[in-house]
Order: structure tokens, then sequence, then C-alpha cells
């Protein structure tokens, strides 16, 4: 039994969400816990065909078995989390969340404050959905909490707790980290950074247990980065290369069109440093070359896909041991032992 945190490795947008959802499909984990900044990282969680858009509840909610816990670190907007509370109904969500006590609670004045400013929303390219400014306040001590909103009350628990305890009875456990590395307050492209640190160690802080409880850290890379906003993209390439070889994506939170770039092996090697990553996953291994797409044996690959997953592992000193080929769960490459 293990526990296991999942982070980007990029900038966002890593397809984060499909590694999870597969893990949690495959390892069955008692607590699905998510770290992280808040509602200002989105995912898309597609279950048989159908899209879902989250930017609150875990992305492992698919898996009916698993108790779903935002932890004690992570903004909570209660407008987005009760809306995704009853979008998800079909999956109960509403009956296995548990939101920590101690979460901050993002109120409308930080919305307005985070889209007024015009440094942050021109210059760095805010998301607008009151992160910053909440995290100001929290700072501050004047930020209201979790245990403080009457609506949020069904849903209140001591998720560090309720994980320790999990993990004691030797149950699997997953974390989710939002945002990607390069996001990082401290260690991403500042000042073109989200409000917090996104690495590993910030996230198991976020809910709650001690580094000597981990024991896998999985860093995911997309085959090609992007970015959305401003700041440094040392691999960038044209949009007219990028539409070549459509590449076209947009953010899932602010619509606005996704950066483009190809793979930058020396950020991935600190990435993996950063993060004291044991495993990598691979997402859309098949827009790398299509020869890829939905090939569930390593050894079935095309000679190019598997020179870049080569070059990865040579690189960064890390196995890559999920490989995603395709946006269903069952295409995708389980090389764990």
């Amino acid at each position: 039994m293990t526990c296991t945190i999942v982070v980007g490795g990029q900038w966002g947008d890593e397809g984060k969400g499909k590694i999870i959802s597969y893990l949690c499909s495959k390892d069955n984990p008692s607590i699905v816990a998510r770290g992280g900044v808040g509602p200002n990282a989105g995912h898309t969680v597609e279950v048989n065909g159908k899209k879902y858009g989250i930017r609150m509840v875990p992305t492992g909610f698919p898996n009916r078995a698993s108790i779903l816990a935002i932890g004690a670190g992570v903004l909570v907007d209660p407008e987005v989390l009760l809306k995704e509370i009853e979008m998800l109904n079909e999956f109960r969500v509403g009956e296995r969340l548990i939101v920590d006590y101690n979460c901050g609670i993002i109120e409308s004045r930080h919305r307005e404050i985070d889209r007024s400013d015009n440094h942050l929303a021109k210059e760095i390219g805010t998301t607008g959905t009151g992160c910053g400014p909440a995290n100001v306040d929290r700072v501050m001590r004047v930020l209201k909490l979790a245990k403080d909103v009457e609506s949020l009350k069904p849903y209140l628990g001591d998720v560090s707790e309720r994980i320790n305890e999990a993990l004691d009875r030797g149950e699997n456990v997953l974390i989710e980290g939002t945002q990607g590395t390069l996001l990082s307050l401290y260690h991403g492209t500042y000042p073109y950074v989200t409000s917090k640190d996104t690495t590993a160690s910030s996230f198991a802080a976020d809910v709650g247990i001690g580094p000597t409880r981990v024991d896998e850290v999985i860093v995911v890379f997309k085959s090609y980065p992007t970015r959305v906003g401003e700041g440094p993209f040392p691999t960038e390439m044209p949009i007219e290369e990028a539409e070549r070889l459509n590449l076209v994506e947009y953010g899932t939170v602010t619509g606005r069109r996704r950066r483009v770039g190809y793979f930058d092996y020396k950020l991935a090697r600190r990435v993996c440093r950063l993060n004291g990553a044991t495993q990598i996953a691979i997402t859309c291994l098949d827009k790398y070359d299509r020869r890829c797409y939905g090939i569930t044996r390593y050894e079935d690959l095309s000679e190019k896909g598997k020179s870049f997953i080569e070059k990865i592992e040579e690189e960064t000193g890390v196995p890559v041991t999920l490989v995603s080929t395709g946006p269903e769960l069952h295409q995708t490459i389980d090389r764990r032992e």
C-alpha cells in the first residue's frame, strides 16, 4: 500500500486528470486528496465519453469507492464547489467529500480585486479567480476559514487526521497537486507564477502529512509543454507550427489559447529534482507521434515514441512508468512493477 503524490511537471495542463483517473481506477485508493492553490486550476475529466470541467472537486471522483478530500492548504470558493457537487450528483460526490475545517475561503471581494489589478490581469495574466488576494488575506491572518461558512458545514472534517489514519491502516492514498511546478511561487518563472508553491513538498503539507509518509512522487509531463498567459517559455514554437501540428488548445478556467512548445529536457531534469520524483508519467504521446495512438504495450510503440521516452529517462534519471496514448483510460501503458 502506498501514498502517492501526482505533480504537474510544466506550467499546468499536463493531463494530470487522465493520469489521476487511471491511478484511481487501477490502484483503488481509499482517499483521493487535493492539494494546491484553489479554483484557479481547471481539470477536464472524461467519463464514458462525457467531459467534466472541474476546479475544486478532486479529479479522482469517478472512483465511487474513494473518499474525496480538500486539504487545509487549498483555497475554496463555496459557490464553485457547491455547483460542482450538484453537477457531479450522479457520482455521489456530496456524500464522499471532506473539506478541511481550515481551508481558506475566497469571497467576491477577492475576485473583484484580482480582476481589477491591472498589473496581475494584464502583465502576468492572472485567472481572476481571487486566489492571490485571498492568500494575501491568509498571510495577514484576516481570511475567513471553511469552518465559518454555513453552506460548507455538511462537508467539514479533519483531512490530515483522515489521511494519516488511512495510512496507519495500510491503505492506498492518492494526493493530487494542481497547476505545475514551473508556476511555483518559489521555484517557477517568477513573477509569472501562482500565489504559492506547487511542488510535492507543499502538496504533502496542504493535506497534512509529513514527508516520511510519502512513498511515490509521479511527475506528469505532456509530450509538448503548453502555457496560458505571459512569462518565459524557452522552447515555445510559432503559432503557425502549433497549428500545423494540430496542437491548438484552450485553458479550462480562462478559455485563453495556450502557447505551445517543444519538450524541454533541461527543465524536466530540474523539475524532477525539485519534486524528488520517483516516477514520470508522459501524456499525449499520440500527439508526439500519431502512430502511438491507443497503444497499450510499450513494445508496440513506434521507434520514434520509444526513443522519446528513453531520452527523457536518460536526461532525468527517472523511469517513465506511465504513458498515455489517448484520452480513454484504457489507452495507457503501465510499466510499474
